[in-house]
């Protein structure tokens, strides 16, 4: 027998640790996106990790801006930013407040809800497809900046929320480099996902833009 995924809200404490932690700790958790047409439910299968200001790959490596403000604490909170002009990506800040770490949310299983998924998602050719990205993972949960600074850790009724479900096993857990992360911070492994989960989006390595003549 399968076990029903735990739907206890995820803890500030959680989220208060490294961003090394944090990240492979978030693999099969859930995340809950309440909508005015119902909730859906997502079950986490590939994360990210960012280190602030120890992080070249980093939002945060430079400072703080009015752009990647919230990524600065308290922790347990959404932050999302805009991307290429036209996608939306959605992390989950961690460590202590101050410290600017945070967990991209790279893919998921859509466990509840995915027929309003599909509404958001209609190039996707299955619903494994639904959030294998994370620009897709965004776009199937209907997240924009409007939901940047979101409180994903508490019991009442917001647009998300992150619940315990069901802990992957350490050793069902993969790592490897970041998923388009050029420079420095191409060398760190800090790309966790579930292995064979075929809602895991592929890895693609940085590619240096070309500046036009």
């Amino acid at each position: 027998m399968i076990a029903t995924p735990d739907r206890t809200p995820l803890s500030r404490d959680f989220f208060d640790r490294p961003v090394l932690d944090v990240a492979p700790d978030l693999l099969g958790r859930i995340l809950v996106r309440s909508t005015p047409d119902g909730p859906i439910a997502l079950r986490l299968t590939e994360v990210e990790a960012y280190d602030g200001a120890d992080d070249p790959g980093s939002h945060a490596y430079r400072g703080r801006t009015a752009r990647n403000d919230v990524m600065f604490g308290p922790p347990g909170h959404v932050y999302v930013y805009f991307t290429y002009g036209m996608w939306f990506c959605m992390n989950l800040v961690c460590g202590p407040e101050g410290k600017a770490s945070a967990v991209l949310l790279r893919a998921g299983e859509i466990i509840e809800g995915a027929e309003l998924a599909r509404t958001r998602r209609l190039s996707a050719r299955n619903d494994k497809e639904l959030a294998k990205g994370p620009a897709r993972l965004a776009t199937a949960l209907n997240v924009d900046r409007s939901l940047d600074g979101t409180d994903a850790c508490t019991s009442q009724d917001t647009p998300l929320r992150m619940l315990t479900g069901t802990p992957t096993p350490s050793d069902q857990v993969l790592n490897g480099p970041r998923t388009g992360v050029g420079g420095d911070g191409a060398v760190h492994p800090w790309r966790y996902w579930v292995a064979n989960d075929p809602t895991v989006s592929p890895y693609r390595a940085h590619v240096p833009r070309r500046r036009r003549s």
